[in-house]
């Protein structure tokens, strides 16, 4: 079925990023939006918009009813997620196919079956594919977690069964912890998920996270779109992302490839997702979970690969088979994402909400930003505080982290603390750049001291001037001097004031 409008059932950067292929492919788009969004560049970028309600996601975005009512007032033949929201809720999936419109993404069995970390396993072990030491299943009692643990040993990793995000997440090194730790994971996964299901696997000490990008049609064809490695988070969370992984050989590379196959085989897979592995010191790999949905971090994929991931969701959902073979996919160059988030590193990564009195985006070679802010826009305290994901691409690892710096540098935000001196500490510390790194990156590596932060009274005068300028109207904006290291952080940046209009 050629498929003519889509609903696009999220907001921001990639609600934007899924209607601009779909303008691509001549097809219509309907943007929804809360409150909070009135007016944002995706829902003036849609050919229709409908409001659900309230900022807050529980009274918007999330109600599945007035999601499938919007797209069937409007005659919108098909709904894309995106990720988050309702992007892996089977219920949804359902209720969609049940009102006539077709799911850009898995049928709900599919992500039903690897919504949880439990059937997961069971589901994937039939087709070899590797997993962690631990328990076959939820965990009924402390004397059978004993049993599990006379095989593993310590330290051994508690987890939840459902959700993520490291809730009811627990590591325990020493049994006389283990109980106590058992009890508040549970709690935990139960107060976050409503689900206090647990289970058991062998902690291992220093992994990377590497995940594999697969395609799957209608007709059986599956392939893999190679790897990302997503090893450098805070707290359980990804912030820098990169494709290829530099550990990765060929021979590694094509068994945890062909691993990510099986598991999509295992679920009996539909459209775009992602099998995450870890990979401990030794290189042994391990199946993670399944994402059934597109990932934030797609566009490194994109980069490399030159496939628009959203175009082939959209090919797949109409029925037709993937264009091109296993054979005939070839990784390009180096590509690495960092996540700018509304966020202060220097004080635990929390939230930092505003107004972006200035923002200017970089541009140039092999550099590509998601967004969905302009100047003026506020950062909503309702949502992931995403601002953007800042991406380069070259033809080799050590190009990519270089451009990746000049295009941080070019980066203007006044009015929020960001990531963006984060990830140029990153891109400049040694132990990234040999790529001798782990999940463990930001506590091994990373203190606040790290970034500067120290305003001399010269950079609180020019702090001042901006703020003038912007009371005065924004005719103008604010960069750092030439002699600043700073890439446009609101307390980091010696300031000059550039006259005219933001380029």
């Amino acid at each position: 079925m050629k498929i003519t409008k889509i609903l696009v059932a999220n907001r921001g950067e990639i609600a934007w990023r899924v209607m601009r292929t779909a303008k691509e492919m001549g097809i219509a788009t309907v943007a929804v939006y809360s409150d909070a969004d009135v007016g944002a560049p995706f829902v003036r970028y849609a050919d229709q918009a409908v409001r659900l309600g309230p900022a807050a996601a529980s009274e918007s975005y999330l109600l599945m009813e007035k999601v499938i009512e919007a797209a069937l007032k409007t005659k919108a033949q098909a709904i894309h997620p995106g990720y988050g929201f309702l992007s892996e809720n089977a219920e949804f999936s359902d209720m969609v196919e049940q009102a006539g419109l077709i799911f850009i993404g898995p049928r709900a069995e599919a992500i039903r079956t690897m919504g949880d970390k439990l059937s997961a396993k069971e589901a994937v072990a039939g087709f070899g594919v590797p997993l962690v030491p631990g328990s076959k299943g939820a965990i009924k009692g402390i004397e059978e977690a004993r049993e599990v643990l006379k095989s593993t040993g310590f330290p051994v990793l508690i987890k939840a069964s459902a959700g993520g995000g490291g809730k009811g997440m627990r590591i325990v090194e020493r049994e006389e912890d283990f109980e106590e730790q058992m009890e508040l994971a549970v709690n935990e996964a139960t107060s976050a998920f409503g689900n206090g299901s647990v289970f058991i696997e062998k902690y291992v000490a220093s992994p990377r996270h590497i995940e594999f990008q697969i395609l799957a049609d209608a007709h059986g064809n599956i392939v893999h779109l190679f790897d990302r490695e997503c090893s450098v988070q805070r707290r359980h969370q990804k912030v820098v992302e990169e494709a290829p992984s530099c550990v990765l050989d060929d021979a590694l590379r094509s068994a945890m490839g062909q691993a990510a196959v099986n598991v999509a085989k295992a679920c009996n897979y539909r459209g775009a997702g992602t099998v995450e592995f870890i990979l401990d010191e030794q290189h042994n790999f391990y199946f993670l979970e399944m994402n059934t949905r597109l990932q934030v971090e797609h566009p490194v994929t994109e980069l490399i690969t030159g496939v628009d991931l959203v175009r082939e969701m959209i090919c797949i959902a109409e029925g037709q088979p993937l264009s091109f073979t296993q054979e005939e996919l070839y990784i390009r160059g180096h590509a690495i994402e960092l996540r700018v988030y509304a966020e202060d590193p220097a004080n635990n990564f929390l939230p930092d909400i505003g107004k972006l009195h200035v923002y200017e985006r970089p541009d140039g070679p092999g550099v590509r930003v998601d967004d969905g802010f302009e100047q003026g826009m506020e950062v909503p305290i309702h949502y992931d505080p995403m601002i953007s994901k800042l991406c380069t691409h070259a033809s080799d690892r050590e190009a990519a982290m270089d451009r990746m710096i000049r295009a941080i540098d070019e980066y203007l935000i006044v009015g929020v603390q960001t990531t963006l001196d984060f990830g140029r500490f990153v891109m400049q510390h040694e132990a990234f750049r040999t790529g001798d790194f782990d999940t463990h990156f930001v506590p091994k590596y990373f203190t606040p001291d790290k970034l500067d932060r120290a305003l001399d009274e010269g950079q609180q005068r020019a702090g001042a001037a901006v703020a003038a300028l912007i009371q005065q109207g924004g005719k103008g904006t604010a960069v750092p001097s030439s002699e600043s290291s700073a890439s446009g952080s609101k307390s980091q940046s010696t300031w000059r004031i550039r006259r005219g209009a933001p380029s």
